[in-house]
């Protein structure tokens, strides 16, 4: 969607390159986050070294508790040979990571959440996880500072952020398992290619099949986020045998959602189902590859 979206896009080869491309930038993006999120919780270490090492420590400074930097889902990332190998196709540091991990640790340990879980002497797994997620979803992603310094060397960020809440929840479930060396599986980066090259190649066809059923809409005021995102439920119906219609449908009504108007669902789900309804009484929904189907 967003390669279709994009202004000067024009050629196969051109927009193949600018998906990859995407996909990594979110890929290094993700590893940032991560990467920010754990020196987050490793800092108490060096907090309690830097705090002992004063020419007058006080007793607060001498007990600094670093339950958090011993958290097991922390190591299990950290561990992860596939975090590691991760890692190491970016260099995730950035001049004002350092200073932006510190600010974000002492809110942390002044947090009654984290004074409460330090004060907990066993350790659990949804303790752990809680934490964690504590940390990346009240401290890191409202705070305007990290904002700010994530968005000064990812311009992909505005259009990521949702997507990276997610993902990183989502890697706190079973870290020790998650893939971090790919961000996509080699068969979902085939099935967004194949997409794109079929929305840009059938782009006639699919619009004869939308233009009539905008009825008193006029196709140059429609959305053209909206126009993009019927284009691609409809070269779905078409040519993906794999999708169920449904699951289709309902994707892209999420979709226009969450980046278009307030209205674009229930309009995109109009237009999609009075297609889907024509195409399946006329019997013309046959998936086939979309290279040899001769429409």
């Amino acid at each position: 969607m967003q390669v279709l979206y994009a202004p000067g896009i024009a050629g196969n080869e051109k927009s193949i390159d600018l998906l990859r491309k995407k996909f990594v930038e979110s890929h290094q993006l993700f590893l940032y986050l991560l990467y920010v999120l754990t020196e987050i919780m490793r800092y108490a270490e060096k907090d309690a070294s830097v705090r002992a090492g004063k020419n007058l420590p006080s007793r607060e400074d001498l007990e600094v508790n670093i339950k958090i930097s011993g958290n097991d889902l922390l190591w299990k990332i950290l561990e992860s040979p596939s975090f590691k190998t991760g890692t190491e196709k970016f260099d995730l540091y950035y001049p004002a990571t350092s200073a932006m991990v510190k600010k974000v640790y002492r809110e942390l340990a002044e947090s009654p959440i984290y004074i409460d879980y330090t004060r907990e002497s066993s350790r659990n797994k949804p303790g752990e996880r809680d934490i964690i997620k504590y940390i990346f979803t009240d401290l890191m992603l409202p705070n305007d500072d990290v904002v700010s310094v994530v968005e000064e060397y990812f311009t992909n960020w505005e259009d990521d952020a949702d997507m990276m809440n997610k993902l990183i929840l989502n890697c706190l479930q079973k870290p020790g398992n998650y893939s971090y060396e790919a961000f996509i599986t080699n068969e979902k980066l085939a099935f967004a290619e194949s997409l794109l090259q079929t929305v840009l190649e059938k782009n006639v066809l699919l619009k004869e099949m939308i233009i009539p059923k905008l009825k008193n809409w006029d196709p140059e005021r429609i959305a053209a986020l909206d126009m993009i995102l019927m284009q691609m439920g409809v070269a779905e119906f078409l040519f993906f045998e794999s999708i169920p219609t449904k699951v289709t449908i309902n994707e892209y009504i999420d979709i226009a959602k969450e980046y278009s108007t307030p209205q674009s669902g229930h309009f995109i789900n109009g237009i999609l189902d009075n297609i889907h309804k024509e195409l399946i009484g006329a019997d013309k929904i046959h998936k086939v590859d979309f290279k040899s189907r001769p429409v």
